[in-house]
């Protein structure tokens, strides 16, 4: 089984030498505090319980799985006692502010540090992992009671939290929710209803876990408007905070699942369990978006995790396994047969794994400092541009990302051969791992409809040009750059294309709007492609200048120019095709009547 390695090179590159972090958290007052010498400690720190607790443990979890016994969870040896030291290391408060307990750090060091638990053992990764958007929605949609009684634990990682949307018959449209909630006298609510797919619904972690529930009230109108949100404590709570009583929220089975099998995925059932209403009635599902575009930026990174993994583990593996001579003459004839690494159909497969994980990366930090704008700017125009941009960029990487990532797997197992489909090796488990980070948090389709229909053509294309706009001034403040000149056109033909791609399928949808689901996948891939292409052009001119200026690690420079040269020739040219399919349009598709 591979031993994962934090890749704290590639790290501080993106937050130091691309992003420029130190200046970015200079410019926003809640951060303006924040050292490099902070950062460096806390991606040690990171790094050291991630490679020393959580790898080891990875396929040991695999294996022995999550058990079931009359309603208790007990998750596999060793994650218990690694979350105990995950909590009193305080790794999971980094970017709650130090008001609520927190370390009040920014979103772009919790990205970084949350990247290595992706790596080195995704199924534990998950308990922890809805904590922060559980946080975010009390915070700013809880009572007073809820916030005083329920956040400094989840803060702390006392307790952890669920999101439970999913029902059998509701999945992706929650309109279809049937969980009701019916007022009692003391103001608290009965909660009836069975959910699904609820990560960490019970397990062995925290002596309580709180319920974030959507449900509806019996005068709720139809369909999506009618949905209210709710805490559900596994425990009643005493008057001074305690835990008193089991409630009536239980756990009926968990899920027999491809991957993830150390992480508990349970049916919960409530059974008139007394829960207390979030915010407003008939809002639930505005505040659920609050936590879900959280969870989603998480998934996006354990994409990215998922990539790096799989990236260290098949570039060991070809670089000591031993197969033919390479068609230009032997390179190690000292050797009975050249590492594989020599082969150009194995380098192929290496390089796109580096150049997914390596814009992939960047793009999920960056997307990071938007979210540090939110927390830490007091600037209310810098606000609305971030959250714009978050809300463009969100599907794209949720959809392009987890996508990639399953990519990179399969790569992996490609490169090992027979032994990437045998389980010691690890990379079929990685595969396994990766395939459900494409549905949960909402699938790659409905990732797809969320950014042409709602992002883009409700907006008419302003948060677009947002992105394309910077996009283009990259280009513009790069012309002069004659290291990275063969990428800038490329680049903005791309931006080009894309609007006249939105303006093509905005057209179409006025005639019929099944238009816009023909083209939304498509689409969706298209962006994704040139939004890493402008990532891997930036990486590459940092790279330009590193060397220009006599930079000590040059090898590591070159490869970042090569890679992102790879990108654009070999990888690039996918966007062609998918802006073909878009403009195949509905017509290529069977009517219903065929299926």
């Amino acid at each position: 089984m591979p031993q994962y390695v934090a890749p704290l090179r590639e790290m501080n590159f993106v937050l130091h030498e691309l992003l420029h972090v130190q200046e970015h958290y200079r410019r926003l007052p809640v951060f303006a505090d924040t050292d490099r010498d902070t950062l460096d400690s806390i991606l040690a720190l990171a790094a050291k319980f991630n490679e020393n607790e959580l790898s080891p443990i990875n396929r040991s979890g695999d294996e022995e799985g999550c058990t079931f016994d009359n309603g208790a969870v007990r998750t596999p040896t060793g994650f218990k006692e690694a979350y105990a030291q995950y909590v009193e290391l305080g790794l999971g408060a980094l970017a709650e502010p130090a008001s609520r307990g927190g370390s009040g750090l920014p979103a772009t060091l919790a990205a970084a540090c949350n990247e290595m638990i992706g790596g080195a053992n995704r199924a534990w990764g998950m308990y922890p992992c809805l904590n922060h958007g559980a946080i975010k929605t009390l915070v700013h949609h809880g009572s007073a009671e809820q916030q005083r009684d329920v956040l400094p634990k989840l803060v702390s990682g006392e307790w952890l939290a669920t999101m439970c949307l999913t029902e059998p018959q509701a999945g992706s449209d929650l309109g279809l929710v049937r969980t009701r909630a019916e007022a009692n006298a003391d103001g608290t609510y009965a909660i009836t209803g069975t959910k699904i797919f609820i990560s960490g619904g019970e397990h062995d972690f925290t002596d309580n876990i709180v319920h974030i529930v959507l449900a509806r009230l019996p005068d709720a109108p139809k369909g999506t408007k009618g949905i209210s949100l709710f805490l559900v404590s596994k425990h009643h709570l005493n008057a001074d905070g305690s835990l008193g009583a089991r409630n009536a929220v239980s756990c009926g089975s968990i899920e027999h699942k491809m991957g993830l099998k150390g992480s508990a995925t349970c049916v919960m059932n409530f059974d008139g369990a007394t829960g207390t209403l979030i915010g407003q009635p008939h809002k639930g599902l505005s505040y659920m978006f609050l936590f879900m575009n959280s969870a989603r930026l998480g998934v996006a990174l354990q994409g990215v995790a998922g990539m790096e993994a799989a990236w260290q583990a098949s570039l060991t593996y070809a670089k000591d396994r031993l197969a033919l001579r390479a068609l230009s003459g032997p390179q190690y004839p000292d050797k009975p047969a050249d590492p594989i690494v020599v082969h150009p159909a194995v380098r192929a497969m290496l390089q796109t794994q580096k150049a997914f994980t390596e814009a992939g990366r960047a793009l999920v930090y960056w997307l990071a400092t938007q979210e540090d704008v939110l927390l830490g700017s007091d600037d209310e125009e810098q606000r609305r541009h971030a959250e714009a941009v978050l809300g463009l960029m969100t599907p794209i990487a949720k959809a392009v990302l987890t996508e990639l990532g399953l990519e990179a797997a399969k790569h992996g197992i490609q490169i090992y051969g027979g032994h990437g489909f045998i389980r010691e090796w690890g990379l079929e488990q990685m595969a396994r791992d990766a395939r459900v980070a494409t549905l949960y948090e909402g699938t790659t389709e409905i990732q797809a409809l969320d950014l042409l229909g709602r992002k883009v053509l409700a907006t008419q294309g302003q948060s677009l040009q947002l992105v394309t706009g910077e996009i283009r001034a990259f280009c513009a403040a790069e012309a002069g750059h004659a290291a990275v000149a063969e990428f800038l056109p490329p680049l903005a033909a791309l931006c080009d294309e894309w609007e006249s791609l939105t303006q093509r399928i905005g057209m179409k949808a006025l005639t019929n709007p099944d238009e816009v689901g023909a083209a939304a996948v498509d689409y969706l891939y298209f962006a994704g492609y040139t939004v890493l292409a402008w990532f891997q052009a930036r990486m590459a001119a940092v790279a330009a200048r590193a060397l220009a200026q006599g930079a000590a690690e040059a090898d590591f420079y070159e490869a970042k120019i090569h890679t992102a040269r790879f990108y654009f020739r070999r990888i690039l040219p996918r966007t062609r095709g998918h802006a073909e399919a878009v403009d195949a349009g509905l017509d290529t598709l069977m009517p219903v009547k065929f299926f």
